[in-house]
């Protein structure tokens, strides 16, 4: 077992619901916490609980919570479909340092479970996971990767120090992913700059907006594009924030128009089914302004039919 690993932070049993009746298992009875599970896990859950890029970005703080709030939501659920699919939750990246050192060790951390086969799931947190997430996406999965960024923005500010809304820039130009493969789905032209919408175009991005998927419907139009796409492995970044707030509204920047759950649901179920997906990404859920748990129901929910159509397709 890789060392990385030892500096993990454990996952908190008391996350990991028991129901205690054989006839309504929970996914809590059936994930193995920490390093014990790893080796024979075909998923690995891996948190990140900070929102210093989101503060950077002038968003309101929150999201450091959300790793936490979406296990606690997860583990409750149901478990038709996962009964046996081996998932191990590794636990959360430790937070206590500077924004580039956790960075630093998040991509690493991602790049050894992306090497060694397993579908990762990484939990924020801020956006700002994406750098080291599809950083590693790129280093340790067969090329070209393609990155699929499910948001209501861009994430591509020309800002310094790197925040919430930098990743995909940072990504561009170290020459990490190609901006050919790198898709927006789900834009709201209200909340982008006609800057980096110039930006994007020209270095050749696709920009769906969500009036635009709607046309055809959201993941019909992301499963046409993906059946041309000559992508080798494929990360997909869920942030929350893409999802109308009377749906979502603990996330940090809550969104008035955004797209359904049931969208958001359908995208993971594609996600889940596509065999060149390496990683799935949820981010910027922000438990202090959630209603009732609904913004973390909801981001469970849609990991859960990721891993489902996931099973499916590994006949599992």
């Amino acid at each position: 077992m890789t060392s990385l690993f030892q500096q993990l932070v454990p996952p908190a049993r008391a996350l990991f619901y028991h129901r205690d009746d054989p006839n309504d298992r929970r996914l809590g009875e059936f994930v193995t916490p920490g390093i014990a599970g790893y080796d024979s896990a075909k998923v690995v859950l891996l948190g990140c609980p900070q929102d210093i890029g989101v503060q950077r970005n002038r968003g309101r703080a929150g999201a450091a919570q959300g790793p936490t709030a979406i296990r606690r939501c997860f583990y409750r659920l149901g478990v038709a479909g996962l009964t046996d699919l081996p998932i191990c939750d590794l636990g959360d990246v430790p937070v206590d340092a500077d924004l580039e050192t956790i960075h630093a060790l998040q991509r690493a951390l991602a790049a050894q479970i992306i090497e060694d086969g397993k579908l990762l799931i990484s939990l924020g947190g801020g956006n700002d996971i994406s750098f080291p997430d599809f950083a590693a996406l790129a280093t340790a999965a067969i090329p070209p990767p393609l990155a699929i960024n499910v948001d209501a923005h861009y994430d591509v500010r020309a800002d310094w120090p790197a925040n919430s809304g930098t990743p995909y820039r940072q990504l561009i130009e170290a020459g990490l992913i190609d901006p050919q493969r790198y898709w927006i789905i789900g834009a709201q032209p209200f909340a982008n700059a006609p800057v980096y919408t110039t930006y994007l175009l020209a270095q050749g991005a696709t920009i769906v907006s969500l009036s635009d998927a709607r046309r055809l419907g959201v993941a019909e139009t992301v499963r046409a594009m993906l059946a041309v796409s000559d992508a080798a492995s494929i990360g997909w970044g869920f942030d929350l924030d893409v999802v109308q707030a009377a749906e979502a509204p603990g996330v940090s920047a809550p969104n008035p128009l955004g797209m359904r759950g049931e969208e958001l649901v359908a995208l993971a179920t594609l996600a889940g089914a596509e065999p060149r997906t390496r990683l799935i990404e949820v981010s910027e859920l922000n438990p202090t302004y959630d209603d009732d748990d609904r913004t973390a129901r909801l981001a469970a929910v849609t990991l859960w039919y990721a891993l489902c159509a996931f099973a499916q397709q590994h006949g599992v």
